[in-house]
């Protein structure tokens, strides 16, 4: 089938005009998408240049015959398209130089059709519609291919460092800020009318972009649905500022362990990380350091002390626990009282019974460091 426009044969115009149309369809790539203009002039020269022109002499091809390219044809687009994902050229870019190609043709040839040649203008139209349509997946495909194996070869290397320095077996470049996670599941993943697995894969993603936001490095992280091992690089790195973000993009209260290392250090830095959050876990949700959790820490290690402290509360009701732990920590039993939503005089009631069980008064300062010890062995028993 020959098209005819102008009363000369499409195919044969293209082929005879092939360098003019070559040189046109490179500069209306250059002034139509920013992306092609950002490019080395050497590389539109060279490889882009020659692209354009295989790929205008098999359009002719095309429109010589009316029929589709063959797959040795599509093949060389998608060697084309995983170039230009090699090189970093954004996809709309690549997809949209072949619309714009077509363009130049059509405008170049279409005003000098005659009125006999509206048939093979609209006839052309449509090939050049299919055509597109067969090309836009196969590039798209042979450009997503490359940019995967890109990202598998990345995450592959990215854990194979991780794992080093994880071992001990390679140092860190420099120093870095280890951040042990533990992530609960989000409002969404409990929904029966939602698949569980997108909602964490989704919140996993934003907590991860999070965490890349706030380094110019790439940031190693072990990280699951529930948690992990995240290494930010650098020393002044602002840890309080980080969790509060990551924790909002993450959607639900994270608990977090922070302990920074030396070059040499991260793999014990983990280590330390990992048991800070087990200690942690038990206090509730936020950013913890070693020095939060001292005595909790100290007493989740193995040592004789530790039942005998344990025992000295085990007397107490869950109540009486409770009414404890929050009358230690806010100091005094009007803001306790107000936290456990009862009368004050409720508060003193059970801190006598606190007394008349243990033999220890919560009220004199010399039995608070034992009874806030007993209270810790209690949290650190299995």
């Amino acid at each position: 089938m020959s098209y005819v426009i102008g009363g000369r044969p499409v195919a044969a115009r293209l082929v005879a005009e092939l360098p003019w149309f070559a040189r046109r369809v490179i500069e209306a790539l250059v002034d139509r998408v920013p992306g092609y203009a950002q490019l080395p002039a050497e590389e539109l020269d060279g490889d882009i240049h020659r692209v354009t022109e295989h790929t205008l002499r098999a359009f002719a091809a095309v429109l010589a015959s009316g029929e589709l390219p063959s797959e040795d044809e599509l093949r060389f687009l998608r060697e084309s398209a995983a170039r230009r994902a090699e090189e970093g050229v954004p996809i709309d870019v690549v997809l949209t130089a072949y619309h714009v190609g077509i363009q130049v043709v059509w405008e170049a040839l279409v005003p000098e059709a005659r009125p006999e040649e509206v048939g093979d203008v609209l006839a052309l139209n449509a090939l050049a519609l299919r055509y597109l349509q067969l090309v836009t997946p196969v590039v798209s495909a042979g450009y997503l291919d490359e940019r995967q194996t890109m990202v598998d070869d990345e995450r592959s290397s990215r854990a194979a460092l991780l794992a080093g320095l994880l071992s001990g077996t390679v140092a860190a470049s420099g120093p870095h800020v280890v951040l042990a996670l533990h992530v609960p599941p989000h409002p969404d993943e409990l929904l029966d009318s939602v698949d569980a697995s997108v909602a964490s894969r989704r919140k996993l993603r934003r907590l991860r972009a999070e965490l890349e936001r706030h380094s110019r490095e790439p940031v190693l992280s072990s990280l699951g649905p529930d948690g992990g091992l995240a290494l930010l690089p650098g020393d002044d790195v602002p840890v309080e500022r980080v969790v509060a973000d990551v924790t909002r993009a993450a959607g639900v209260p994270l608990t977090v362990a922070a302990v920074a290392a030396t070059a040499t250090e991260v793999a014990s830095a983990a280590v330390l990380a990992r048991e800070v959050l087990a200690v942690a876990l038990r206090s509730g949700p936020g950013l913890y350091r070693l020095t939060d959790v001292l005595l909790e820490y100290q007493l989740s290690r193995p040592s004789a002390a530790l039942e005998p402290l344990a025992a000295i509360v085990a007397p107490l009701t869950g109540e009486l626990v409770q009414t404890l732990e929050v009358y230690l920590r806010r100091g005094s039993r009007r803001p306790a009282a107000s936290e456990l939503h009862v009368h004050p005089n409720t508060v003193d009631y059970r801190l006598r019974r606190v007394a008349e069980l243990t033999g220890l008064d919560p009220t004199r300062v010399e039995h608070v460091t034992l009874l806030t010890a007993a209270l810790a062995a209690r949290r650190a028993r299995p």
